[in-house]
């Protein structure tokens, strides 16, 4: 699989990539649910709410979302802040499945927003982060389909399926379910943000899938900045 960054966007955007394969994503082990609790006891610690927007790596991506976007990013919330507060206001991590909820446990420790795709749903085509063309279909996970804007950044297929608005929303074509078993991880930064952090983040939320929900790696964490294969092995 390729994965590309369109020439217009390098520079602007950058991704960690990683897939994990064969996972289990029916069953919950008790000992996942301890580990999720303790990301979540974790966060408290680290973070206050009224503090939050002052973080740099949370200001990176508001920045990120006012110059680049356009976006009122205290309207519209960079998808990790959002979680984040929700905790900081003392609810739960939203439960969806063990996937799911691994993604969004790496995503509040790390600060970086988290995409999780089902590999089959694509067919492991060659993806590209490209600028949206006016007025391209998108189907967003729970909302009814919209059009999107050239000022949109999306993840699509070189043949126009669309997994990702950048970097906020997830398509429900594309998206984890129960069923799903083999799964392709991409962390999302912007300028400032450092590069580790998408690494180690991907490599969290392997390292959990494969000790969790018995998966095995299906390629290690990789820094895409323009152009690259990602080797999946089966």
């Amino acid at each position: 699989m390729k994965f590309s960054i369109h020439n217009g966007l390098r520079g602007r955007v950058f991704v960690g990539v990683g897939a994990v394969l064969g996972i289990n994503n029916n069953d919950y082990p008790g000992e996942l649910t301890t580990v999720i609790n303790s990301v979540i006891q974790e966060v408290k610690s680290r973070f206050a709410l009224d503090r939050l927007k002052d973080e740099p790596v949370i200001r990176h991506y508001r920045d990120f979302y006012w110059h680049e976007l356009g976006i009122d990013p205290t309207k519209q919330r960079p998808a990790q802040e959002a979680l984040l507060r929700r905790i900081l206001r003392g609810e739960d991590l939203p439960r969806i499945n063990p996937m799911t909820d691994i993604g969004n446990a790496a995503s509040i420790k790390y600060l970086v927003p988290i995409g999780l795709y089902d590999i089959d749903s694509f067919n492991s085509k060659d993806l590209v982060m490209r600028y949206a063309r006016d007025g391209e279909p998108f189907n967003p996970i729970g909302s009814q389909q919209r059009t999107l804007g050239s000022n949109q950044i999306v993840l699509s297929t070189v043949d126009g399926l669309i997994l990702h608005v950048y970097p906020y929303r997830d398509s429900e074509l594309t998206k984890i379910r129960n069923e799903t078993k083999n799964v392709l991880i991409v962390t999302a930064g912007v300028p400032g943000v450092n590069e580790e952090v998408l690494i180690d983040s991907a490599q969290f939320i392997i390292d959990l899938a494969t000790k969790y929900l018995g998966g095995r790696i299906g390629a290690k964490p990789v820094l895409v900045k323009d152009e690259t294969s990602i080797n999946i092995t089966n």
